[in-house]
C-alpha cells in the first residue's frame, strides 16, 4: 500500500438534496454519531491502509471542512513527506473554478497527482460511508490485472429500495464488469457501486486528459460506460456496513443508525477505528430529574429535561420540561424549557424557544437551519 495515494472529491452533486444543511458545508463536512465527521470515515480508512499521501479536492463551502481538518495531525498526516493535501477550487486560464464532474475536478489538480510518487490512485468520493482497508481491493485488482477496480456492496432490504438511484454493476462469474446502469428503473443489477475506484495513475492521467480533449466530464457515463468493452473493469464486493447519504432521509436515518450498536460498532469502531478532531470538553451533565433513554450524548451536554432515541451534538442543552425523542442536534443548540420535539435535524447553533412544539416524520424530519431562532 505505499505504492499508492488517495484522492476524495467532495462534490456538491447531492449537496442541494440537503438544502439548509449544506447551505454552509459540503458533504464531507456534514456532523454524524455525535462526535464524527463524515470526512473522519473516508480519511480513517486511507490511514488503516497505510496510505499517507492524500489530496482532499474541494468545491464549494468548503472552510468548515479545511477548519476540521487542520494539518491533519488527528489522522498522522502532517508529514514532511506526502501527507494531507486539500485542494481549493482556482480560476486560471483552463480552469473556471466550478468543476462540472469528477473528471473536471481531477483535470484541474493534475499537477498533483504527477507530483504523486505512488504507482496507483484509490479514488473515493465524499458521501458513502464505511469502514475498512484497500489492501484486499489492491490485491484483487493486481491478481486480475485490471484496468479500474469498483468497490460495491449488495444492499438488501430497504436498503435496497432507499438506495436504488446508486449507479448498478453487472458482473460475470469472474468479476468483470459487463454493463452499467445510471437510472435505477428497472433495477435489474443489485450489485451498487460505492464511488471508490483502485486504478494505475498513468491510465487516470490519460483519461482525464482524453475526456477533457472531448470535452466530457463524468467518470462513470464518459468513461466506465462509454469504454467499457475496451478497458477491463472489475468489481470488487465490499460485505460490511453502508450508507449512502444523499438525502435528509438518509442523512437521519445514518444518525439513528448509531443508536443501534450492531451498526454503530462495524462502521466507528471495529474492525478499524474512525479518527477526528479531538476537543476536550467537560463530561455531559444530568440534572435532577433529567432522563435518557437510548441516546448518543457528546461532551459538554446539558439535560435537564427529558431525551429518548435521539443523537446529540457536543454542548447541546435540554430545559427543564422539555421532551425531545427521535431527533438529531448539532453542536450547541439548546432547547428551553417545555418545548416538544419529535423527529428533528437541529443544526449548530439552533434555539428552541420555551414551548414550541415541531414534529416531523421519520420519512420526513423537521429541518432547523444553522443559528435559527424557533
Amino acid at each position: 500500500m505505499k505504492d499508492v495515494f488517495g484522492l476524495i472529491y467532495t462534490s456538491d452533486e447531492s449537496d442541494m438534496r440537503l438544502r439548509d444543511l449544506t447551505r454552509s458545508r459540503p458533504i464531507a463536512a456534514m456532523p454524524m454519531g455525535g462526535r464524527y465527521r463524515v470526512i473522519d470515515v473516508l480519511l480513517s480508512n486511507m490511514v488503516h491502509s497505510e496510505i499517507t499521501n492524500v489530496g482532499l479536492i474541494t468545491q464549494r463551502n468548503y472552510h468548515a471542512l479545511m477548519d476540521h481538518l487542520g494539518s491533519g495531525k488527528e489522522w498522522d498526516l502532517n508529514r514532511k513527506r506526502d501527507g494531507l493535501f486539500i485542494l481549493p477550487p482556482y480560476v486560471s486560464r483552463s480552469n473556471t473554478g466550478s468543476y462540472t464532474g469528477m473528471l473536471d475536478a481531477i483535470r484541474s489538480n493534475l499537477g498533483y497527482v504527477r507530483r504523486s510518487s505512488q504507482r496507483y490512485a484509490v479514488i473515493c468520493g465524499s458521501n458513502v460511508v464505511f469502514n475498512t482497508r484497500f489492501d484486499e481491493m489492491l490485491k484483487f485488482h493486481q491478481e486480475k490485472n485490471a484496468d479500474i477496480t469498483i468497490l460495491y456492496n449488495v444492499p438488501v432490504g430497504e436498503e435496497a429500495k432507499a438506495e436504488a438511484d446508486r449507479t448498478h454493476l453487472k458482473l460475470d462469474a469472474d468479476g468483470r464488469v459487463t454493463d452499467i446502469e445510471v437510472t435505477q428503473s428497472l433495477n435489474n443489477y443489485p450489485a451498487a457501486s460505492m464511488d471508490v475506484y483502485i486504478m494505475d495513475k498513468a491510465l487516470l492521467t490519460y483519461l482525464v486528459e482524453v475526456t477533457a480533449a472531448h470535452y466530457q466530464t463524468d467518470f462513470v457515463r464518459d468513461v466506465l460506460m462509454r469504454q467499457l468493452r475496451e478497458l477491463k473493469v472489475y468489481g470488487y464486493e465490499y460485505k460490511g456496513y453502508v450508507k449512502r447519504i444523499e438525502s435528509i432521509a438518509s442523512f437521519y436515518r445514518l444518525n439513528m443508525d448509531m443508536l443501534d450498536e450492531s451498526k454503530r460498532t462495524p462502521l466507528l469502531y471495529k474492525p478499524y477505528p474512525v479518527y477526528t478532531k479531538v476537543k476536550d470538553e467537560v463530561p455531559a451533565r444530568y440534572e435532577a430529574g433529567a432522563k435518557a433513554k437510548n441516546c448518543l450524548l457528546a461532551d459538554g451536554c446539558i439535560i435537564e429535561g427529558t431525551v429518548e432515541n435521539s443523537v446529540l451534538f457536543r454542548g447541546v442543552r435540554i430545559g427543564k420540561g422539555a421532551v425531545v425523542k427521535n431527533c438529531v442536534l448539532m453542536q450547541s443548540v439548546e432547547v428551553q424549557d417545555g418545548a416538544q420535539l419529535s423527529h428533528v435535524i437541529a443544526d449548530k447553533g439552533a434555539f428552541i424557544k420555551r414551548d414550541r412544539n415541531l414534529v416531523g416524520q421519520e420519512s420526513w424530519p423537521v429541518v432547523i437551519e444553522k443559528n435559527a431562532v424557533i
